[in-house]
């Protein structure tokens, strides 16, 4: 059972990530030719102030 971890911000919209789980998985599928039955996605929402880039919290690079 392939297990695919995606991290990034908060602030996707719930059809955004609809949308990334099915080309993921069809991406998993294609690859492997495995069934999507067998595909598991795992998002995890990150604040941007616990990510850091370069020394800095992502929160102060990108402010949206």
């Amino acid at each position: 059972m392939p297990v695919v971890k995606i991290d990034l911000w908060k602030g996707r919209s719930s059809q955004q990530k609809k949308t990334l789980i099915e080309k993921v998985t069809k991406a998993v599928c294609e690859a492997i030719s495995c069934p999507q039955e067998a595909v598991h996605i795992v998002i995890n929402e990150v604040e941007k102030e616990n990510w850091g880039i370069a020394g800095k919290p992502a929160s102060e690079i990108f402010k949206e």
